[in-house]
């Protein structure tokens, strides 16, 4: 396949859709129903918001990693892992990837997003790692303890991903303190406000546009183009809803 032949074909487009700061049962539903609209010619979504205060449970989720969750809602949902919180401050980012198409399996979906976030944390002088017994990015703490900066959980239906990935960058970590983070005793979390200067410190946008050309240059999209950013989000909505920025990636 050619290269002007890729670019014509959903695999080679990204649609990126900015939501601002959302609740996560409804982004979570219109995750769920996006996946049950899309066909083989649907393109592939990532979604970047930020979330209100929320505890999520993921598949396997056991209720005694919920240590002391006071006032913030719990819900139940269908990605992989463990607790975790998502609140304002963290950036959210939902890959809605069909894998089969672009012919990945899921481990190679999680490191993609785990190497994404590395490359963000990168130009900051902050050396984020994988692990490759706990998923998600990591950096060295003061003694040599792993501190948590970013997670993720995915869910694979029909051949295509979604839920994605979360990192920290300017927040309230309290709530981190009333879990077990992704299931593990003590684990400690940080986040990018904490490892940089007040000078160094990048704005949202910022952050998120970088990730944004990571996560296109790890998958292999030739093109981007930022979408709606209300709902619904369903197949087709970029295309019918806004006056689309198209941006190709070099």
């Amino acid at each position: 396949m050619t290269a002007a032949n890729k670019m014509d074909c959903p695999s080679g487009l990204l649609v990126v859709r900015k939501l601002g700061r959302q609740p996560y049962e409804p982004v979570y539903a219109a995750m769920k129903a996006f996946v049950d609209a899309r066909s083989s010619k649907t393109a592939d979504e990532f979604w970047w918001l930020e979330h209100d205060p929320v505890y999520t449970l993921g598949q396997a989720g056991k209720p005694e990693h919920l240590l002391m969750p006071g006032d913030i809602p719990v819900v139940q949902s269908d990605r992989g892992g463990q607790v975790t919180y998502h609140g304002p401050g963290q950036a959210v980012g939902y890959a809605l990837i069909d894998i089969k198409r672009l012919g990945m399996g899921a481990r190679s979906l999680v490191t993609a997003l785990e190497n994404t976030m590395i490359a963000c944390l990168a130009p900051l002088g902050i050396h984020g790692y994988a692990r490759a017994d706990a998923p998600g990015v990591y950096v060295a703490g003061q003694d040599g303890q792993h501190l948590k900066i970013g997670s993720l959980g995915i869910r694979i239906r029909r051949g295509c991903a979604y839920h994605g990935l979360a990192l920290n960058i300017d927040m309230d970590l309290e709530p981190f303190l009333r879990i077990n983070p992704c299931g593990y005793s003590g684990l400690e979390m940080t986040q990018v406000r904490n490892l940089v200067t007040t000078q160094g410190m990048p704005t949202m946008d910022n952050l998120q546009a970088q990730m944004i050309a990571a996560l296109a240059s790890a998958l292999g999209y030739g093109q981007i183009q930022y979408g709606a950013s209300s709902a619904p989000f369903f197949p087709g909505d970029g295309d019918k809803n806004s006056s689309a920025t198209m941006a190709r990636v070099s």
